[in-house]
């Protein structure tokens, strides 16, 4: 997996066809708070809708507490769909850790999520996730540094040969995806509200509206130049 990855953060079916069709999309991530904004959808239907849409990763998040539950949960949810990948928090009593130890001995793919520093995603790392995702404007919240936090893990991962991918997410401007880049994040996780903003620069629609215009004064001076031959 080369290059900086975009994912999509929605459980939008209607978002995800969207930005696929710009051609920019290598997986979606999902959560509670964004399939609380679809009202009214089945919770399995949706997961495998996008999962038939999107060829990349799905991260689908557990919401269970015990390291049972958990397990089990995400079994049921790796099920759903060959690009599923299970989201874990991390716990701060380690069942978290447990639990994505387990499942990755069982080959299932696990995003460990709600990490706010790089000393958490060494850990998740070390336990078998896929993924780990760091959550850029939260640890900013916290009156921390998400850039140091991010290229701290980048910098750990990429001296020590760890495979585990960066995923940045809690991304509220376009900027944030930049800062997320340059840091070192291996996937930036996007908001649609976000990613929608992120093809505008004033300057460029100046530029557009100035061409546009010299194009039609062309036009007019070709036509005038016809007629009088």
């Amino acid at each position: 997996m080369a290059g900086l990855q975009i994912f999509l953060d929605t459980a939008s079916v209607t978002d995800v066809k969207r930005f696929l069709s710009w051609g920019i999309i290598d997986g979606v991530t999902t959560n509670q708070k964004l399939f609380l904004m679809e009202k009214g959808c089945s919770f399995e239907k949706r997961v495998q809708e996008i999962c038939a849409l999107v060829k990349g990763p799905v991260s689908v998040e557990t919401t269970s507490h015990t390291y049972e539950d958990l397990l089990a949960e995400g079994r049921r949810y790796n099920a759903l769909a060959v690009n599923v990948v299970v989201k874990v928090a991390m716990y701060k009593d380690g069942t978290g850790l447990q639990v994505v130890n387990t499942l990755a001995s069982e080959g299932i793919k696990t995003n460990v999520t709600t990490l706010m520093s790089a000393r958490q995603a060494l850990l998740a790392a070390k336990a078998g996730a896929t993924y780990v995702s760091l959550f850029f404007r939260r640890i900013k919240d916290a009156g921390e540094d998400p850039e140091a936090e991010i290229r701290t893990c980048a910098d750990l991962f990429g001296r020590h040969g760890i495979e585990s991918k960066i995923i940045v997410g809690s991304i509220r401007e376009p900027q944030d995806v930049i800062l997320a880049a340059a840091a070192g994040a291996h996937v930036v996780t996007i908001p649609p509200k976000i990613l929608e903003q992120m093809p505008y620069h004033a300057k460029t629609e100046d530029t557009i509206r100035e061409f546009d215009q010299a194009w039609q004064e062309f036009r007019s001076a070709s036509v005038a130049l016809s007629s009088s031959q």
